[in-house]
């Protein structure tokens, strides 16, 4: 069943099975040398040690075994996200098969590239939720350019589908899905204190309690934290290119990037009976711009955002004999501009075209957008073999104020001009980088898991959105899920998913990148084969194959007239297959192994060569050892391999990289517990990739690195 867009017919699915036949890399994880069998006791302690991993909800809406489901998912307890030491949300995706995080030239941005789906420096093919609410920002797509990192004590699960969603969740459920779940008063139960020193001059402090109010559960959180960030150096940028074009000397590379943020979140959980309300707040202040909002490195400029959103929902699984319903309404407000309303986009002293621009080329974008979200859904379980599932919904995208500063304004032929004065001025009513716009959608899907024969379910669904401004999509999906043996589950998969244009893809003014109107969503169809063998009690064994193919992606063409800079267009297509393997062993109660290994090739069809940018092989093997009670170490070895330049970059391949980190926790007692982490232990020369006419020494990770916490249990 194809895609359908009203403005275009499309043609149906053009995926080549054979492309399905990859050569499956193995993953070793250490010989066999302990008990073959875990005893109850030992499982009983494995599951306190790392949380209930067993179940997922996000792959049909509702909670079912993560064997069954019927997505390619991965589940992360609170408990996983001590284990192995994680900080912030990055370092989590990173352990995820299929999943390398990338960073962007601007403000350290994460970029969560699924199967080596990258096309632009932002993030938009990645759907983020939190308790099943969209993140999205409207004007760049994706969790926001001043993001800021995420701290991790309140999530209580993260859960990931690789793989398209669309059939349930829509826009930008593309290359994945990922759902954080924050943490209720069951989970906290108490009063937690926290406090987190590190390298980088980073400091945390955190509180957070879980308990009753009357017949109310009440879960509250605040936390703070301040960090320099890593400094590696810049050997080179868009400045250094454009100093040996045009004779001058502006660039501050070689220099430090600027990775510094001040972090403030605040949250609130009510449960009473059939209803929940969350409401949130997430603040970065002093983030610094990395590279530079241009590529040019700027030390001095720094940019604030905050996050406030709130959800009210009601849930009732049996409001009626085999019918339950749901109904939910969220607000997210997202705000997003610099500290000083300037931003140095290239430094003092710099020439663009024949315009001088001795104090720097300055500009300053400023943008505040709201998105209401009322949404429900029914379930019914009354025919014999069958799990039906409707909702509809409604959305609200209101980019509602802009502001522009600049010290320039862009002339006809695309370049910028100097204004009379030196310092930035408010240019909104002129020249605005985009102006307020309001985008609404209304949808519908359906759903049916059916047990249609002993050992066998299928699940169809299927979602029609409709955008006011650009047409309507319908994305289906099939799963067939069969238990092949008591200890084998084989699963056949394939759907469709679309993206949204971002705002600025569809509406931005900036004759370097003029946005497009008529612009359409990007498409993807996608075809999974999946294994999941119980290989011995103590055992799992997952490989997932995989191909998928692109369409109408959207990226800059450059306009035909010379001098007037590029606009957004439906161009792109790309094609790629690959596969994860990935492994869990119990050697004994004391001792978990866990490693997987993904590959993949992306093909660009525009020039039939490699896509770039994302690694074609990627390890990960981590172990966790709880050498005596009240005391447990960690260690995890990341390998990022085979990264190829994208069609006419000439400059040579990233080297492969390999980090290895190691974390000690001990409990002193029920009330204590202290965990020191060392990241890249060997110091390991990291580099994320850049296009080279952006950044052309490409993008400096972080060295060895360390953090020691504490916290105390009331």
């Amino acid at each position: 069943m194809p895609i359908e867009h009203d403005k275009l017919p499309v043609a149906g699915c053009r995926l080549p099975v054979a492309i399905l036949l990859h050569a499956v890399a193995a993953c070793v994880l250490l010989c066999a040398s302990a008990s073959a069998f875990a005893s109850a006791e030992d499982e009983a302690e494995l599951a306190l040690a790392f949380g209930d991993k067993e179940f997922i909800s996000l792959a049909t809406g509702a909670k079912q075994a993560l064997r069954r489901a019927p997505a390619v998912a991965t589940v992360i307890t609170a408990q996983d996200i001590a284990a192995m030491g994680a900080t912030d949300l990055d370092e989590v995706l990173e352990t995820v098969p299929g999943i390398h995080v990338a960073r962007a030239y601007v403000t350290y941005q994460p970029i969560y590239v699924v199967r080596g789906i990258f096309s632009t420096p932002t993030n938009p093919q990645v759907l983020m939720l939190q308790n099943g609410v969209p993140m999205t920002t409207l004007y760049s797509g994706d969790k926001g350019n001043l993001w800021g990192g995420l701290a991790l004590h309140n999530i209580a699960r993260i859960e990931v589908i690789r793989g398209p969603g669309s059939a349930l969740y829509g826009a930008d459920a593309y290359a994945g899905v990922i759902n954080l779940i924050t943490k209720t008063a069951a989970d906290v139960d108490g009063t937690e204190l926290g406090a987190r020193v590190g390298a980088f001059n980073g400091k945390e402090a955190w509180v957070q309690h879980g308990g009753t109010l009357g017949a109310v559960d009440v879960a509250t959180y605040l936390h703070w934290g301040k960090t320099d960030g890593q400094s590696e150096l810049l050997a080179q940028d868009i400045q250094t290119t454009r100093d040996k074009a045009t004779g001058t000397s502006a660039s501050r590379a070689p220099g430090p990037v600027n990775t510094a943020v001040n972090t403030l979140d605040a949250s609130v959980d009510l449960g009473l009976d059939q209803w929940r309300l969350r409401l949130g707040y997430k603040g970065r202040d002093h983030v610094g711009m990395y590279v530079g909002a241009a590529s040019a490195l700027d030390p001095d400029s720094y940019g604030k955002s905050e996050r406030t959103n709130a959800d009210l929902s009601w849930t009732a699984p049996q409001w009626a004999p085999d019918v339950g319903v749901g109904v939910l309404a969220s607000y997210l407000s997202w705000v997003e501009h610099t500290d000083d309303t300037n931003l140095m986009l290239s430094p003092p002293g710099t020439r663009i075209g024949p315009s001088n621009f001795p104090s720097g080329f300055i500009g300053g974008p400023n943008r505040w957008e709201r998105s209401l979200r009322l949404s429900g859904y029914i379930t019914y379980s009354g025919f014999k073999g069958h799990a039906l599932r409707a909702g509809a919904g409604h959305d609200d995208l209101d980019l509602y104020k802009t502001l522009t500063f600049k010290n320039y304004i862009q002339a006809a032929s695309g370049l910028p001009v100097p204004n009379a004065s030196p310092v930035a001025v408010e240019s909104s009513a002129t020249q605005p980088h985009i102006s307020p716009v309001v985008r609404q959608n209304n949808y519908l899907y359906a759903q049916d898991e059916w047990n249609f024969a002993p050992d066998w379910t299928l699940t169809a669904g299927v979602r029609r959105d409709v955008y006011s401004d650009f047409g309507g999509t319908t994305n289906p999906r099939l799963a067939l899920v069969w238990d092949t043996s008591l200890n084998l589950t084989t699963k056949l998969l394939w759907g469709s998913a679309f993206r949204a244009p971002a705002f600025v893809e569809a509406y931005g003014i900036n004759p370097a990148q003029s946005g497009n109107p008529d612009i359409r969503p990007e498409r993807m169809e996608n075809v999974e084969l999946v294994a999941n063998w119980q290989a011995r009690k103590d055992t799992q064994v997952n490989l997932s194959l995989f191909a998928y193919e692109l369409y109408d992606m959207i990226r800059v063409v450059t306009n035909t007239t010379p001098g007037t800079g590029g606009t957004w267009r439906n161009v792109g297509r790309q094609r790629g297959a690959g596969g994860e393997l990935e492994a869990v062993w119990d050697a004994t109660a004391a001792v978990r192994l866990t490693g997987n290994f993904a590959w993949q090739h992306a093909t660009d069809l525009a020039t039939n060569t490699n896509s770039g940018f994302a690694p074609h092989q990627h390890a990960y093997v981590r172990a966790d050892w709880r050498f005596t009670p009240g005391w447990q170490l960690g260690a995890q070895v990341n390998s990022v391999m085979d990264r190829v330049r994208a069609s006419g970059d000439k400059r040579a391949a990233l080297p492969d990289t390999t980090s290895t980190d190691l974390t000690l926790r001990t409990s002193v007692n029920r009330q204590w517990e202290i965990a020191g982490s060392v990241r890249n232990v060997t110091n390991a020369t990291i580099l994320e990739p850049s296009a080279a006419s952006t950044v052309p020494s490409d993008l400096p990770q972080a060295g060895r690195s360390w953090v020691v916490q504490a916290t105390y249990r009331l």
